[in-house]
């Protein structure tokens, strides 16, 4: 009897330090993306982008169609939202969040901006993955 109680112990210890790493996870890209928020919101391009991971292979999809590479990524935002006029406010929501692995997360959401400009929104799918010791997007599909 003993031994059955502690394995049962030892199982839901594990279970529940991998809930705890799954938590810790989701928060630390729910929490980039609220860095880029409040770095747009000062109008910080290059802030708003420390969120992407900084390569040739970064992946954004937008409107116009696919964007590789960070530098390429960020000259579209320049572009498009080259003042604080286009720039406005920017709201996320967060409409879902999963674990797809112990390395990569999707996060399924809304953005709007709030602009003199004309407002303007959509939706978004982001593809987190942790390397490094650190989580950055690596796609970016946002319409």
């Amino acid at each position: 009897m003993l031994r059955i109680l502690s394995s049962i112990l030892l199982v839901l210890s594990g279970f529940l330090q991998y809930a705890d790493a799954q938590s810790r996870a989701k928060k630390a890209c729910l929490d980039i993306l609220d860095r880029q928020t409040q770095a747009w919101n000062r109008g910080d391009l290059e802030g708003f982008m420390n969120g992407y991971w900084e390569s040739d292979s970064l992946m954004y999809i937008g409107k116009a169609g696919v964007t590789y590479g960070y530098a390429a990524t960020l000259q579209r935002y320049q572009q498009n939202y080259g003042d604080t006029a286009r720039m406005g406010k920017l709201t996320f929501r967060i409409l879902h969040v999963k674990r797809l692995s112990a390395r990569y997360i999707q996060v399924v959401g809304q953005w709007s901006l709030k602009r003199s400009a004309g407002d303007v929104g959509g939706h978004y799918t982001l593809l987190f993955h942790r390397m490094a010791g650190r989580w950055v997007i690596v796609s970016d599909h946002s319409s």
